[in-house]
C-alpha cells in the first residue's frame, strides 16, 4: 500500500540558497513514516505498549532535486521488504509541480528492550497487508544491443 503525507516547507527548515537543509530530509521522512504506521493502525504508541521498537539500521538518500522554500511536498512511503527481524521502505518526496526531488530507502530492525527482536507473527502477518513488493532490477545494457 502506498502511504502520502503532505506538507509545506518552511523558512526555518531551509538553508541561505532557500532550499531544503539536508537535516530536515530525515525529520520529514520520519514524520511520512510515522504518519503510516499510524493508518496501519500500528503506531509508535502501540509498539511501545507491546514493548516494541522499530530502529533504522540505514538510511539510502539520492537527492535529485532541490525542495524549496514554501513549496507543498508530498512523501510517498512503502513498505518493501519484510521479514520478522527487519523491513525496508521505500520513501520518495515530490515537489508541487509532482517532480521527484528525492529517494530514499530505510532499512529498519525491529527491536526488544533495545535489542534485535523478531515481531510476534500476528504482527508480521499484520504488516504484510500492506507490503508493496519490490520493483524489478532496472534491465542493463548490453554490447549486442
Amino acid at each position: 500500500m502506498l502511504f502520502t503525507y503532505r506538507r509545506k516547507v518552511y523558512g526555518y527548515e531551509c538553508d541561505i540558497y532557500g532550499h531544503l537543509n539536508n537535516s530536515n530530509y530525515l525529520q520529514i521522512l520520519e514524520a511520512a513514516r510515522s504518519d503510516a504506521l499510524q493508518e496501519m493502525e500500528v503506531p509508535i504508541n502501540k509498539l511501545i505498549q507491546m514493548n516494541l521498537q522499530i530502529f533504522v539500521l540505514r538510511y539510502e538518500l539520492d537527492f535529485i532535486k532541490a525542495v524549496e522554500l514554501e513549496d507543498e511536498i508530498e512523501v510517498r512511503s512503502s513498505e518493501r521488504e519484510l521479514n520478522r527481524l527487519r523491513a525496508s521502505w521505500l520513501q520518495e518526496i515530490y515537489n508541487s509541480r509532482g517532480e521527484l526531488c528525492l529517494k530514499a530507502i530505510m532499512h529498519c530492525c525491529f527491536a526488544r528492550e533495545g535489542k534485535a527482536n523478531r515481531i510476534p507473527q500476528e504482527l508480521y502477518n499484520h504488516f504484510l497487508k500492506f507490503l508493496l513488493p519490490s520493483e524489478p532490477a532496472p534491465k542493463t545494457w548490453s554490447a549486442g544491443e
